[in-house]
């Protein structure tokens, strides 16, 4: 009987954590920095979506950011970018996932 208590209480913690991350994932983009279109990648006429893992800092600048996926060249262009972005400030370290788009010319 106390097996089973202890795992509701630990579902219940774990839900709960997931909820207050999920929560603090939400940041506003108060100023964004559009990326620099690659000049090989506009000659290869190379386009998409570049999928980059953003820590914010609790002063709203970006502490960290990875590329997850999209392509190669377009990968360091749209880092570099998304690194001079700001957010609205918070109480705590935030993670936030964000697209961005690169069209051809």
């Amino acid at each position: 009987m106390a097996l089973y208590r202890r795992l509701f209480l630990f579902s219940i913690l774990a839900t709960c954590t997931v909820s207050a991350l999920a929560a603090t994932a939400h940041r506003t983009v108060v100023s964004k920095v559009p990326p620099i279109y690659p000049e090989l990648a506009r000659r290869m006429h190379v386009s998409g979506t570049v999928v980059v893992h953003l820590v914010i800092a609790p002063d709203g600048s970006v502490a960290d950011a990875k590329v997850e996926s999209g392509h190669a060249l377009l990968g360091p262009a749209a880092q570099e970018a998304v690194k001079r972005w700001k957010f609205e400030p918070g109480p705590d370290t935030s993670d936030l996932t964000v697209d961005v788009n690169f069209s051809g010319n």
